[in-house]
């Protein structure tokens, strides 16, 4: 996801109370606590965000504490709910284009919208007791001490410090923080399989045919598809569309019961084509896990 998206998705920090407690950013991995962490944080009197105070947070002693990368590795943000009304989010990426990397300093960084497409981005804002924190505008730098990216983003590990001056303040607010993510999850995978044998209902013309479906990890699956009948004078077909609760470890079935949408048309027993195309979306990427289309012959038998 473009940096300038990432941006626009953690929302307006003046309703940050809402803005940071909102689903996982469009465009990244689903949030996973880490398996390591630190975020601390200080500036002097008068820097409008920390209100001249220091921080620490640890990640095993907060309520969140996440990594979430763009799927481009162009940029990430840091999300550390300490407690209830309590919330922290950093965000910082490179120059449009680029990707974010290891042993770099990023220096003349702002805010969305102000940051140019040539301009690396920092944003560092918060809620305090229900207190909202942010800037208007900002400029700073930060670095990229180490960083390892998996699927999609997904931040494996990060060291990183910055600095911010909030609202033209001459008083900095600066900070760094480490992580370490748990393993990336498994991509999602689905298989399809359309069984053999169906059946026809010879007063009404309707079919019934099904299958099964496989993943490796839950998902709610979409099965669409078409069955389709060669007749000696016509040729019935009906689309469908069900939705399966798929889990691992076995297969999971899935069944439709359809009516010819041709005028004038019915199936009857005998030979039927069944195609068919599994989609889900995966739970922890941003990305759909999809079978293709597939066909199969399938044996209408009487009921």
């Amino acid at each position: 996801m473009p940096r300038r998206v990432l941006a626009r998705a953690l929302g307006v920090l003046a309703a940050v109370t809402v803005a940071l407690t909102a689903a996982p950013l469009t465009g990244t991995a689903q949030a996973h606590s880490a398996e390591s962490g630190t975020l601390g944080f200080s500036g002097e009197a008068g820097e409008p965000v920390s209100g001249g105070q220091s921080y620490s947070y640890t990640a095993d002693a907060v309520q969140l504490f996440d990594v979430q990368g763009s799927n481009d590795e162009n940029g990430l943000t840091v999300a550390v709910d300490a407690e209830q009304g309590t919330l922290w989010r950093l965000l910082i990426a490179a120059p449009d284009g680029q990707k974010l990397t290891e042993g770099t300093t990023y220096t003349g960084a702002r805010q969305w919208p102000d940051a140019r497409p040539e301009d690396p981005e920092l944003q560092f804002s918060g809620t305090v007791d229900g207190t909202d924190k942010w800037c208007s505008t900002n400029s700073g730098s930060f670095t990229v001490e180490h960083i390892a990216f998996g699927p999609y983003g997904y931040v494996r590990a990060l060291d990183a410090t910055f600095e911010q001056y909030c609202n033209g303040s001459t008083v900095p607010l600066r900070g760094e923080v480490h992580a370490v993510m748990p393993e990336p999850p498994a991509e999602l995978t689905v298989g399809l399989t359309a069984d053999p044998a169906g059946t026809v209902d010879v007063r009404d013309g309707r079919a019934t045919v099904g299958g099964t479906v496989t993943c490796n990890k839950a998902a709610s699956v979409r099965v669409t598809g078409q069955v389709v009948q060669a007749q000696r004078n016509s040729t019935p077909s009906a689309s469908y569309e069900t939705a399966v609760a798929c889990t691992p470890g076995a297969p999971v079935p899935w069944s439709v019961d359809v009516a010819s949408e041709v005028p004038d048309t019915a199936f009857r027993p005998g030979t039927a084509t069944v195609r068919g195309r599994a989609q889900a979306g995966d739970p922890d990427y941003p990305v759909t896990a999809d079978t293709g289309q597939q066909e199969a012959q399938v044996t209408l038998s009487k009921v």
